[in-house]
């Protein structure tokens, strides 16, 4: 039977069981397929576990998660279908230690478990919680190929939000080492395109890469020029381990089997293997699994953590909260002693800060200077000049977690696209910004598996605005909600001109595209005239690149869906034009 024919079968089945008041798919053993409703936007995505024999509802477990690798027939059927047929090589089944398996659909292969795709380990991550007691101490991240792709993604802007991560080839991004990228260009790309950047925060998370000994599979996106010598998807580990070696942790040991002093990370190499794991590696990975599965995440005393955007802030109890300004390098080493009275902290390129786990502080060390402060269970510093003190309340717009763009930014927390209803002012550019929205519907359906929710201008309400990202298309004649932000944010849109700063132009044939904190819910965005900027090919590629920064201004083409563009940046630190 076609596997879409035997998955609606299952359906029907299941619906027949449920009119008879029965569910027999939630207590069945080994595997269960399950799904949740995504709050990015509203879609359904599937997700399968692998229950132990062992498994005691009573119990918390530990959980790995897996990343599959790309598989272009991986509709949600073929999803489902294999679900209850398995097929896993054997080199991906770990030892049983008495977990559960979460097997992440991930949007099919959309941007490699980036974008939405990152969005979906999370959601399902919790989906799991929701059903099922799991230990969060004991989340344990693993993937092989595109899989590995997004696992290095992952486990390197997310350090203190697992266990330990095992990761398995996986392409490098190579775009982000290339010249000639525009400023909000080069910037994003350091985010979304550069594992090397971040390798750092394996310092706090236990990670163990890996790879074949002759894998020729493609070592990094775009293709590296021909004739450069590579070692397939082994690069992606090769290439982390040697930025860790230029941060201070040169590997030690066989090479074959590789630890890094000072850090948790292990490197393995499954000799005479290809695009895939050796037994031997694989009882090496089970052994990794294992002990830190037992041990669990722990609170370190000691945390080092590099970013380079307030979207990925976190590591374990530290949140970067502000940056002097972004797509720079940085940085807080930052050490507790005397069981948690004394503090020391050392930063680069941060303006605000927060620390958790801090009842007991009563010292703190930052940048030299020190700090007396009365205990409390979290300390927000911020640096005024070349001052550290207790932060004051923000003032004005900053940018800061989930409201430090750029535009695709806007995309990663639920969205509501918002269609025009009224009167354009200028038909061209309304029917250039309809075609923008008609793109990203489509493309987003066909890469990450959903039509996102749309409305009509006329039919958003007060709870939509508090609730979502509002991405507005039209003008101020034909959609109401951008006729409310006139005069609000940066942009000067009349009839006759479109203007950013002293940069103005015809409003006949241009439109303005941006992100900006939301002035009708602050802690919202809102976006013009712009779904995600990432080229067509990219929503099922292995990385996207953001095109535009935070703002644009489009010029009009006529019958295309993408514009060209006449200028395009990013707004400074404060939400103003540079």
């Amino acid at each position: 039977m076609p596997r879409f024919l035997n998955v609606l079968a299952q359906g029907v089945e299941r619906g027949r069981q449920l009119l008879a008041g029965q569910a027999p798919w939630t207590t069945q053993k080994s595997r269960r397929l399950h799904g949740y409703v995504s709050a990015l936007d509203g879609s359904i995505q599937p997700y399968l576990l692998r229950l132990p024999a062992s498994y005691d509802p009573a119990k918390p477990a530990r959980l790995y998660v897996w990343l599959h690798g790309r598989d272009r027939a991986l509709t949600e059927a073929a999803f489902l279908d294999r679900a209850l047929n398995p097929t896993t090589p054997a080199a991906n089944i770990p030892a049983d230690e008495g977990q559960i398996q979460l097997d992440v659909y991930g949007r099919w292969n959309g941007i490699a478990y980036h974008w939405a795709g990152e969005v979906d380990v999370f959601e399902a991550i919790a989906a799991v919680q929701s059903r099922y007691k799991i230990d969060p101490d004991r989340i344990l991240l693993r993937g092989f190929s595109m899989g590995g792709c997004g696992a290095w993604h992952i486990a390197l802007h997310h350090p203190g939000a697992f266990a330990a991560a095992e990761i398995g080839a996986g392409t490098w991004p190579l775009r982000s080492q290339l010249p000639g990228f525009p400023p909000y260009q080069a910037g994003p790309l350091r985010i979304y395109e550069n594992i090397l950047d971040w390798s750092l925060n394996a310092f706090n998370l236990p990670i163990a890469g890996h790879g074949g000994e002759n894998e020729t599979g493609v070592s990094s996106i775009p293709p590296p020029p021909a004739g450069t010598k590579t070692r397939g998807q082994l690069e992606s580990s090769l290439r982390v381990r040697a930025q860790l070696a230029k941060e201070g942790f040169p590997a030690e040991g066989d090479p074959y089997d590789l630890r890094v002093p000072g850090t948790p990370a292990r490197f393995f190499i499954s000799k005479n293997t290809g695009h895939s794991t050796s037994p031997e590696v694989r009882a090496l990975l089970d052994a990794f699994l294992k002990e830190h599965g037992d041990r669990g995440r722990r609170s370190p005393d000691h945390i080092r953590f590099v970013t380079f955007t307030t979207r990925y802030h976190r590591s374990h109890w530290v949140t970067i909260d502000q940056l002097q300004k972004h797509y720079e390098r940085a940085e807080v080493d930052v050490r507790r002693l005397d069981a948690g009275q004394t503090y020391t902290l050392n930063t680069r390129n941060i303006t605000r800060l927060t620390l958790a786990e801090t009842a007991a502080a009563r010292h703190i060390t930052i940048d030299g200077q020190q700090l007396n402060l009365k205990p409390a269970p979290h300390l927000t510093l911020a640096r005024t000049g070349d001052r550290w003190g207790l932060a004051r309340p923000v003032q004005g717009l900053v940018k800061t977690h989930a409201l430090q763009g750029p535009i695709d930014d806007a995309f990663m927390d639920p969205f509501l696209l918002v269609r025009p209803t009224g009167q354009p002012w200028n038909a061209e550019a309304h029917a250039q910004a309809l075609r923008l929205l008609a793109r990203f519907d489509r493309l987003y359906a066909k890469g990450l598996r959903a039509h996102p929710r749309i409305k009509n201008d006329k039919d958003v309400t007060s709870s939509d605005i508090a609730k979502y990202n509002l991405i507005l298309f039209g003008d101020p004649g034909s959609n109401r909600w951008i006729t409310r932000l006139q005069g609000k944010t940066p942009l000067h849109w009349t009839r006759d001109r479109v203007s950013l700063g002293p940069q103005s132009f015809p409003a006949a044939d241009h439109l303005p595209a941006l992100v900006y904190p939301n002035p009708l819910a602050p802690r919202r965005y809102v976006v013009l005239n712009s779904g995600m900027t990432i080229e067509d090919r990219e929503f099922t590629y292995e990385y996207g690149m953001p095109r535009l920064g935070d703002f644009a201004i489009l010029k009009v083409k006529a019958g295309a869906e993408w514009p060209d563009v006449a200028i395009a940046g990013l707004f400074n630190e404060r939400w103003q034009l540079p």
